[in-house]
């Protein structure tokens, strides 16, 4: 078995560019096609084959279906989130909602959902119920995950434990999901398929804390995002948390102040560096790793396969896009 990014990437990839939409209303699917043609890291249906062909031993084309599944369901977030933030660039690109307009990018959304559940259907009739299961449920976690991303908005006061059980809904309990629909493809026991989904759980902390640092120090062009977007939006990362717990004095006024966004950027991540909110949300990214690859430990997997998603949890808390 070849477990290698480029093989599964290319299996995805292959199966993305072959999808079948229809051509009765063309200005429905441009977008979609628009939306996935950009590639992004497919981690998701990465996991969904990969954990499919550790446990089955078998090609990983066989869950090409359910791996498609997961990412239009990813890439359908994707699209109604940037309308909500009303951000402008997505992979280094204008978002859907730039180009074509909010209600295109509402509806082709909805069309990539209901293309999600197409492709998940396609399946042997036995792993359907299970399926349905999994994936239904784990897109009402993500649902409940952006209203609480919204909500905060509105508050000052939000802990780091809240925060940390939003991004857990929002962003982990997707990658879980993705890594539950290979088990279940795959017939594995209860016991496995829970072992894969916290391990996705903890994959999506690690990632999604790397993901706050990347918005403010990563590099624009690698980032492929605007960087100082969560700043400028106000937006409750674990930074912006932690700091307003700890520069209580400083940073509130900083944010109520009437800054052009530069400036605005630059004062709040002086804040950050002084308090090495950069190196901790780094820390804290890299423990998110290590308990992923912890979760591992008792499953029944060849080394190839293992080596494989100890790297992948390692490079979500060291990424650089």
């Amino acid at each position: 078995m070849a477990y290698t990014l480029e093989h599964f990437s290319e299996l995805i990839n292959e199966a993305v560019s072959s999808i079948q939409y229809p051509s009765a209303t063309p200005g429905l699917f441009a977008p979609v096609r628009y939306t996935l043609e950009t590639g992004g890291k497919r981690i998701r249906p990465m996991l969904t084959l990969a954990v499919y062909e550790a446990l089955s031993h078998r090609p990983a084309s066989e869950a090409i279906n359910q791996a498609i599944a997961i990412e239009l369901f990813h890439n359908f977030t994707l699209l109604h989130d940037d309308v909500m933030d009303n951000a402008d660039l997505r992979r280094g690109r204008p978002t859907v909602h730039k180009r074509w307009g909010s209600n295109t990018a509402i509806l082709s959304g909805d069309a990539m959902l209901t293309l999600s559940s197409m492709y998940l259907s396609k399946c042997p009739s036995d792993k359907l119920a299970d399926l349905n299961e999994c994936f239904n449920s784990t897109a009402m976690l993500v649902y409940e995950g952006q209203q609480l991303d919204m909500e905060f908005e509105e508050r000052m006061d939000v802990p780091v434990k809240e925060y940390m059980e939003m991004i857990r809904l929002k962003t982990s309990v997707l990658l879980a999901g993705a890594c539950s629909l290979g088990a279940i493809m795959a017939g594995a026991s209860t016991e496995v398929c829970a072992a894969f989904y916290a391990y996705g759980e903890a994959l999506g902390l690690a990632f999604q804390m790397r993901d706050d640092w990347l918005d403010t120090f990563g590099d624009p062009v690698v980032f492929g995002k605007e960087i100082g977007g969560d700043i400028r939006n106000r937006k409750k990362t674990w930074l912006l948390i932690n700091a307003l717990n700890e520069a209580q004095d400083e940073l509130p006024e900083i944010l109520r102040e009437d800054l052009e966004d530069e400036e605005l950027i630059s004062q709040v991540k002086a804040v950050y560096l002084r308090l090495k909110l950069d190196e901790r949300c780094n820390a804290a990214a890299k423990a998110y790793s290590e308990r992923a690859i912890a979760h591992l430990s008792g499953l029944n997997i060849d080394n190839g396969a293992r080596v494989f998603f100890e790297n992948l949890a390692r490079e979500a808390s060291t990424r650089t896009h």
